[in-house]
């Protein structure tokens, strides 16, 4: 082939071709350390992504808080400045009220219970109200079982709440909870959690067993209380305002790769709930589990919580869950 030839003919396959796909960068906030359940979740999303996408999709995770709390950083979900968040669910009860039921204390008692709801029609239901506030959900995660700690004393009954400093989540049914079961509420963000510890601002929290390692709370907290006083479940969101802009085949790629992380994320997860566990009483701190006798107390003392927010998340929501728990 002659050289004009040739030329002629790379040209025309170069049209033919079509011009280069653009690579889409984003960034993805996440408020726990990367080896975290909830980092390593992040990790695997991200790979899955990079896997599916043929290296068209490039996200950047921000480990640690590093881009804000969950609710600035859903905030700028929002508004469109960051593309990517995995935030506890009870950071969308503000905008979509429904998602409230899943705060609920004491509602699942196993692992199974909680995937039975979130991973079935009332999950998607709670989902599908998340577009019109500027937000899209791709999947549930785990963040796990909440547990109690504190500097004072274990927590075996109900009794032994009474008078904690207690740090709630900043959300309402988080401080009602804790002040229907004797101990004093501190809201306060989870980035601050671990100073206010030190400081006796606060004599304990709950959160997950594996967050408890995660933040290295231990240093500061004496006592591991297996309560189990709530569920809670993390949800990968997507800015709606960069969702918009992706095609179809693109938001194929980050539901599948969120769903496909569920698996990986939950069972890690379990796993560090066991190791964090057994790894911080290695240390010094003294766990205790609570006898479902107790946590029946528990349960019980918590009933006029329910009974206030089962109104402000809707009759029909709370039934549709307590209904498939087979809860009295």
């Amino acid at each position: 082939m002659k050289p004009m030839h040739k030329l002629m003919a790379l040209a025309i396959a170069a049209l033919l071709s079509g011009p280069a796909l653009a690579q889409i960068n984003a960034k993805f906030a996440v408020t726990l350390p990367e080896k975290s359940h909830q980092g390593q979740g992040v990790a695997k999303f991200v790979e899955l992504v990079d896997a599916k996408s043929k290296g068209q999709i490039k996200i950047k995770p921000f480990y640690s808080g590093a881009l804000g709390n969950d609710v600035q950083v859903t905030s700028a979900l929002q508004g469109g400045t960051i593309e990517f968040t995995v935030p506890q669910t009870t950071t969308l009860t503000g905008m979509v009220k429904e998602f409230e039921i899943l705060d609920f204390p004491f509602l699942f008692s196993t692992e199974q219970e909680a995937e039975k709801v979130l991973d079935g029609p009332t999950g998607q239901k709670l989902l599908d109200k998340l577009p019109a506030k500027g937000l899209v959900g791709l999947a549930y995660w785990e963040n796990g079982f909440f547990n109690a700690t504190n500097s004072k004393h274990p927590i075996a009954k109900v009794e032994d709440f009474q008078g904690l400093k207690f740090r709630a989540i900043q959300a309402k049914i988080s401080q009602e909870t804790i002040k229907a079961l004797g101990a004093n509420p501190v809201p306060l963000a989870v980035p601050e959690l671990y100073t206010a510890l030190e400081t006796h601002t606060v004599d304990g929290q709950g959160t997950p067993t594996a967050v408890i390692a995660a933040l290295k709370l231990n240093e500061v907290q004496k006592y591991l209380s297996l309560t189990k006083h709530a569920y809670g479940a993390f949800v990968p969101l997507v800015s709606k305002k960069f969702w918009d802009k992706l095609s179809e085949a693109d938001r194929k790629i980050l539901r599948d790769a969120a769903t496909e992380a569920r698996t990986y994320q939950r069972k890690v997860a379990r796993d560090q709930a066991a190791s964090a566990q057994t790894a911080m009483a290695a240390k010094g701190m003294q766990v205790n589990d609570v006898t479902p006798a107790e946590r029946s107390r528990m349960r019980a003392k918590v009933k006029p919580v329910w009974d206030m927010f089962s109104h402000e998340v809707g009759q029909d929501t709370f039934a549709e869950v307590t209904r498939q728990l087979d809860t009295k």
